[in-house]
């Protein structure tokens, strides 16, 4: 069940990228990552109702809750620079380099859970990476420091924080219900998102978003909580150097949707990378 649940957590995460990138067109990243965090942990609480494991949190463990929270605070930063990115860049551009977090997540999972690298695993690792390289023009690589490709050094913060939000998830959902997890780690989340606000003065700006992006903002909340809830599902059964690499597949929702809603179309080459990345994440299926 567990790697249905991967699945799904990656045809969420696609639509997720899409519903983003149409609610923060003109409204401000920072902020709107904050109102979607509100959706996401009603969602998250939801559903701890639902399952009936509301009962269940005097029972975490002080290290496990350490972990939750760290992971909540991974989670916070790698959606600031995700969301920031994807309003400063090119989506088709943005979504690969963030997926790219596979690489780093097999490599700490590795040294700090001692999960297995196959062969297959290490041959989709290299593959993964070559097609990431390919799916970021030549000419983003060789200006990433001007003010125009700072969208850039944004999806590598994202990449990074979301292979740590990983591995932190990971230890801290091991002794707890997925569900109250989720919720929990969230909640840090919005307090850090909010913080981001106030810390940045943005709190003027929630008033001023069209109410059409902020539907959009919402229903990519709403896109969110379902794909973490089976990710961390599917984290709680299955192995994370395993299921980070299926929920990575989302790009393929992105890419698709995104031709049709933005009308981002891939040229030769990077067509050639998202064969790659998708190769590279079959072959760590293995």
């Amino acid at each position: 069940m567990w790697i249905l649940f991967a699945f799904g957590s990656a045809l969420f995460a696609g639509i997720t990228s899409i519903l983003a990138k149409c609610g923060i067109r003109k409204t401000d990243s920072t902020a709107a990552t904050a109102i979607r965090t509100i959706v996401v942990l009603a969602f998250s609480w939801l559903m701890v109702f639902v399952a009936g494991s509301q009962n269940l949190v005097s029972a975490i463990e002080g290290k496990t809750l350490l972990f939750l929270i760290l992971s909540g605070l991974a989670t916070g930063a790698s959606w600031l620079c995700y969301f920031k990115a994807l309003q400063l860049g090119n989506i088709n551009k943005v979504v690969p380099i963030d997926k790219s977090s596979t690489i780093l997540t097999i490599l700490l999972a590795f040294l700090f859970l001692h999960e297995s690298v196959s062969l297959p695993k290490a041959a989709g690792v290299v593959v993964i990476a070559v097609g990431t390289f390919l799916m970021i023009e030549k000419k983003d690589v060789e200006r990433k420091e001007t003010a125009g490709n700072r969208w850039l050094l944004y999806a590598v913060g994202s990449a990074v924080f979301a292979s740590l939000t990983s591995i932190l998830g990971k230890a801290g959902i091991s002794g707890v219900e997925s569900n109250l997890g989720t919720a929990i780690r969230t909640g840090v989340v919005l307090v850090m998102a909010w913080v981001m606000v106030f810390a940045t003065g943005k709190q003027h700006m929630i008033r001023e978003i069209p109410k059409k992006e902020l539907g959009f903002i919402c229903l990519s909340g709403i896109a969110t909580g379902a794909s973490w809830l089976c990710y961390y599902r599917a984290l709680q059964d299955g192995p994370a150097s395993v299921v980070v690499p299926i929920d990575k597949l989302s790009i393929l929702v992105t890419v698709a949707f995104s031709y049709f809603v933005f009308h981002e179309k891939l040229n030769r080459r990077s067509g050639l990378g998202l064969t790659l990345i998708v190769t590279g994440t079959l072959l760590m299926l293995l």
